[in-house]
């Protein structure tokens, strides 16, 4: 299992607590869902063409996904490449983690593979991304905002895919030798939600510090 699922699911009150803030103008909420595009987006709850709880899981996903996306619109690439400083991690950067941690995600727990046992070429493809640091800050630059929005899409739609073959038990199975102590595909999958939370927040940290960006209420 990656340290630094590890790491966030000990922060997991912080992200928590993220989500909470967001309500109370962290995240503004023309950043969520708008329900002229989707009613039933804030609505969470079973899906059409879902098991009911893993419909609802989708719900939760679908909702947070709005938190990281459309925040980011309509930056250019030197936001997106924009370093706070030397430790922290551009917005570009943290949308491909997501990206990267979903696949990871995907591959464990609809493929069953171990976690950490993924093809040499899945590694070198997604490995910077979801372990960020030194070497996420020299590879990941230098690119549009498609960039990193094809790939979240693209992950999002094969986790829609896989949960359409599946039911509630296996979304309930347990893995009794998952890192944290047994651990259901539910909290894994939670996990990824409240992951985005976490990730959401400091998109939105690192926006309001862009240069020239304008500081509103709340900030």
């Amino acid at each position: 299992m990656d340290k630094a699922c590890i790491t966030d699911r000990r922060i997991f009150l912080k992200a928590t607590a993220a989500v909470t803030a967001s309500a109370a103008g962290v995240v503004p909420f023309s950043g969520f869902a708008s329900p002229a595009r989707d009613p039933g987006v804030n609505i969470l709850g079973p899906r059409p063409g879902y098991s009911p709880q893993i419909g609802t899981m989708v719900s939760m996903l679908t909702w947070m996904q709005r938190a990281v996306v459309g925040p980011v619109q309509g930056m250019t690439q030197n936001d997106l490449d924009h370093l706070l400083d030397a430790n922290a991690n551009t917005i570009g950067a943290l949308l491909l983690h997501l990206a990267a941690t979903e696949t990871y995600y995907q591959m464990h727990t609809f493929q069953g593979m171990k976690w950490g046992t993924w093809p040499e070429s899945v590694k070198q493809k997604w490995d910077p991304a979801m372990e960020l640091g030194d070497e996420g800050r020299r590879k990941i630059k230098g690119h549009p905002l498609d960039f990193y929005l094809d790939p979240l899409n693209e992950a999002r739609e094969k986790t829609l895919a896989e949960f359409r073959k599946r039911d509630d038990a296996w979304l309930m199975a347990i893995d009794e030798s998952w890192g944290w102590g047994p651990t259901n595909n539910y909290c894994k999958w939670f996990h990824v939600c409240e992951h985005i939370s976490h990730h959401a927040g400091q998109i939105q940290f690192q926006k309001k510090r862009l240069p020239g960006a304008k500081q509103g209420k709340g900030e």
